[in-house]
């Protein structure tokens, strides 16, 4: 009686209750049972175990040699594992043992399939030696397109790849060579090594453990296992530190980055970026545009970069020269939202200073704090003080001058004027005010009264005019 809802249950599902019953048949001791094997070979097929099925088909044949049917099976699981002795064997047992047409047919078709691979491998394995791995690596695809499960002959096409350069092929062929052979130490060592020659420390480090977890004594494994980890660690490490904004700690982190792998370029290269991209952040602009240009000289087109340095330009009020390069990382990468608002900045800015710039005014830079801006107005406005001056010329010309001492202190002590300025717009400018003027375009006049010295209150003493 079948039992409510079994009906649904996908065949999939049943396979591993048949393997059971199969093997409870086997226990019998019957003489027949290589029927049973054969089936069960037959379902290991479906499931993609060619090493479980050839095991039955070899039970089947020992049980009954006259089985010509187990036996070409055998044989063309064997070819497709690249083992072409035991196949051809299996296929002139065939001929020998009277078949009938079809299976006579089949097992000469096969035979001379064999006999052309083995023609084609030995021409690889010839091509390979002269070094002419173009030419290997085209007679392997033929001999691949049949022996799908020959461990060996992938390995030797990821050697042909890597020596060609086409080290993504190679990781492919050698994944592909870890499944079909067990313990298989040295293709993860080579696919991890060549992740590491990559740039990609982290699947490096995966597959180098895969290696070690087969044998934790594998000398290559755990000699690059440590070097890998290590540097795995302190990069980890590097960039924790931007994310938390210490900006020097991680320079320092990313330079030893370097000392630790001296022989691989991508990783220098790697770490030059992100050193730039640190002293763009922490506004040390001179360093920036020195590091970020020695980038920019290997991959012109590297919008990390270009975006970095044209903040650095920033910060040293080059203002085409920001403009240029927003523009070159705008051309490079079309939708990104932070270049185009960077490049607006840039061409306010530039066109910014083309007009009246407060920091110059102050002879500060723009990431001066407020203290030192303060002390740059105060000094300034000592000099520039119009009592300082006899004539009616210089007084004039001190009068003009401290009026932008005094407006560039107020606009640059004023967290929100400041933004405002950075930002490209000049907030006591008329013509960026929608209201029209600004309380600051006034004379020299409504200035006196005003204490360089102080926070702003009123001088302790007054001008006089003969």
């Amino acid at each position: 009686m079948v039992r409510p809802g079994a009906r649904g249950r996908p065949l999939g599902s049943a396979l591993p209750l048949l393997l059971v019953l199969f093997d409870l048949q086997y226990q019998e001791g019957d003489s027949d049972n290589y029927i049973a094997y054969y089936r069960r070979a037959t379902v290991y097929l479906a499931m993609g175990k060619s090493k479980a099925a050839i095991r039955d088909l070899s039970k089947v044949v020992e049980l009954k040699q006259d089985f010509t049917s187990a036996r070409l099976q055998r044989g063309h699981l064997l070819l497709k594992q690249g083992k072409f002795d035991e196949a051809d064997k299996d296929f002139k047992t065939v001929l020998k043992s009277n078949p009938s047409d079809n299976e006579e047919q089949e097992a000469r078709s096969r035979l001379m399939k064999s006999d052309e691979l083995q023609r084609l491998h030995s021409q690889a394995l010839s091509e390979y030696r002269q070094e002419d791995y173009a030419a290997a690596i085209t007679l392997l695809d033929e001999i691949l397109a049949v022996c799908l499960w020959d461990a060996e002959l992938r390995e030797l096409r990821a050697e042909c790849y890597m020596k060609e350069g086409e080290l993504g092929k190679a990781i492919n062929d050698l994944k592909a060579a870890t499944k079909l052979k067990s313990d298989n130490t040295e293709a993860f060592y080579k696919i991890s090594t060549i992740y590491y020659h990559l740039g990609d420390h982290e699947l490096s480090l995966s597959e180098v453990r895969e290696c070690l977890k087969l044998d934790q004594d594998h000398k290559p494994c755990f000699s690059h296992y440590k070097q890998v980890k290590k540097l795995n660690k302190q990069i980890i490490s590097a960039e924790e530190l931007i994310k938390e904004g210490r900006y020097t700690d991680a320079i320092s982190k990313y330079e030893s980055v370097m000392k630790t792998e001296p022989d691989v370029p991508v990783y220098a290269t790697e770490a030059k970026k992100r050193i730039c991209h640190c002293f763009s952040k922490n506004q040390q602009s001179a360093e920036a545009i020195k590091a970020c240009t020695e980038i920019l000289q290997l991959e012109p087109s590297n919008v990390n970069a270009l975006k970095d340095r044209a903040e650095a330009y920033l910060l040293e009020e080059m203002y085409e020269e920001a403009v240029k390069d927003y523009e070159t990382a705008q051309a490079n990468s079309e939708n990104d939202q932070q270049i185009r608002e960077g490049l607006e900045r840039a061409q306010k800015m530039l066109k910014q200073s083309q007009k009246r710039d407060y920091y110059k005014i102050l002879g500060i830079k723009r990431n001066a704090r407020k203290q030192e801006i303060i002390k740059a107005y105060r000094k300034l406005a000592s000099q520039w003080h119009p009592d300082n001056f006899q004539s009616e010329e210089e007084k004039k010309q001190a009068e003009k001058k401290f009026i932008d001492i005094a407006a560039a202190k107020e606009v640059l002590t004023d967290p929100e004027m400041r933004k405002k300025f950075d930002a490209g717009e000049d907030p006591l400018d008329a013509e960026s005010q929608q209201g029209g003027g600004h309380p600051f375009h006034r004379s020299w006049n409504t200035w006196q009264g005003f204490n360089p010295f102080g926070s702003g209150g009123p001088f302790t003493f007054k001008f006089h005019y003969s």
